[in-house]
């Protein structure tokens, strides 16, 4: 437990500065309630940034985000006449790329924050929006599972090599990055104490490198968690499987670049991206954002749904909470997830993705509704 938390916030572009004001709002509101101190150091970064200075974010900003207890970032991609703000090439990245990366990309791989964990579970009362209509395909207690991606190399290597007639870019698995990522989701299965199973998915049966990521995964399910109940799926299959039969799932591990896609395509069960928070893990330090993008047409308009960027928020005071055993913030966790939930489930305050134009609430109303049930849910 500690007397003060050193919170670096990275509220970036578009509505990340939006959507990162209602979860400090929610995370001062926490503050109030139950006697927890929080420093928040705001660093400017993103693509708008670039554009006025020529780098991503300030001098210093990588070793602030690691002095930090915890780092929190918003959304990161601005746009100029419709299109994306680039980086130059070889500033920083040896070709260009989108303009936002280094608070991303840059704070996981220099922290090592290994595990993308992407919560998916659904609400009550929450629909998913399919074809332009608000639906109820899943019942909520069918859809409650974690995704744990690896978070450092894969096909994200940053590297592309010029071969004739195109471009590569390698796959890279190793033993060391497999290795760690399949433990986590192996403790992270008894943490849950739910199915007592984790999933492998990749494509092994065509990549090799995969099939090197299956064979650490046995190993060590095997060898160290034999309490644990070991399954395996194909990247393309389970696409369908997740989207069929989501109670199937406790656990779910895979390489990055097929995390990416699966953890996206389970957000549709929530109700959309604008439900879906993330952490990036590591060992010491840990980054946590609302997954959504920066969405510049909707900037300045108090219209972004708020939801995914305070449950980010809860899982970073959950994570603080069991880091430094602070009872504390695994309380106020628990508190901002029951006031999300049931603002979600009445149904009133909510956002026009989760409603539709017509009956939609601000992103700022959003946000005041949270902390009012929290502050309810705190007296209670």
């Amino acid at each position: 437990m500690k007397e003060r938390y050193h919170i670096v916030v990275l509220p970036g572009d578009g509505v990340g500065p939006e959507v990162t004001a209602q979860a400090l709002r929610v995370l001062r509101e926490v503050e109030r309630l139950l006697g927890v101190s929080f420093e928040v150091e705001e660093i400017p970064c993103g693509g708008a940034y670039y554009l006025e200075h020529g780098e991503e974010w300030p001098p210093g900003s990588y070793e602030r985000c690691e002095a930090a207890d915890a780092v929190f970032l918003g959304a990161v991609g601005h746009e100029v006449d419709g299109k994306p703000v680039m980086t130059e090439p070889g500033r920083p990245y040896p070709e260009p790329q989108l303009a936002g990366f280094a608070p991303v990309i840059g704070n996981r791989k220099r922290l090592n924050l290994y595990a993308n964990v992407r919560p998916i579970k659904l609400y009550p009362g929450v629909r998913t929006r399919i074809s332009g209509e608000f639906l109820t395909v899943w019942k909520p207690e069918n859809v409650d599972y974690v995704i744990v991606r690896e978070n450092t190399e894969d096909a994200y290597t940053g590297e592309t090599h010029e071969i004739p007639g195109g471009k590569m870019t390698p796959i890279r698995i190793t033993r060391e990055a497999t290795e760690r990522v399949v433990r986590f989701a192996f403790r992270l299965a008894r943490k849950r104490n739910k199915l007592g199973k984790v999933t492998c998915v990749d494509k092994s049966n065509i990549v090799g490198a995969h099939r090197f990521f299956r064979e650490v995964f046995t190993e060590i399910g095997r060898e160290e968690f034999p309490d644990i109940q070991l399954d395996y799926a194909y990247f393309d299959a389970f696409c369908q499987w997740q989207m069929r039969n989501p109670e199937w799932y406790d656990v779910v591990v895979a390489p990055n670049l097929v995390g990416d896609v699966i953890s996206d395509n389970g957000a549709t069960q929530q109700g959309g991206l604008g439900l879906a928070a993330g952490g990036n893990i590591g060992d010491e330090h840990a980054m946590f954002e609302p997954i959504h993008g920066s969405a510049p047409r909707h900037a300045g308009k108090d219209k972004a749904n708020p939801m995914a960027a305070i449950l980010a928020m809860k899982m970073l005071l959950e994570w603080l909470g069991e880091r430094f055993s602070d009872g504390r913030l695994a309380q106020g966790a628990h508190l901002v997830e029951e006031a999300v939930r049931s603002v979600l489930q009445e149904g009133k305050t909510l956002t026009y993705d989760l409603v539709g134009e017509e009956r939609a609430a601000r992103c700022s109303e959003v946000g005041a509704a949270v902390c009012e049930k929290l502050a309810r849910l705190a007296q209670g």
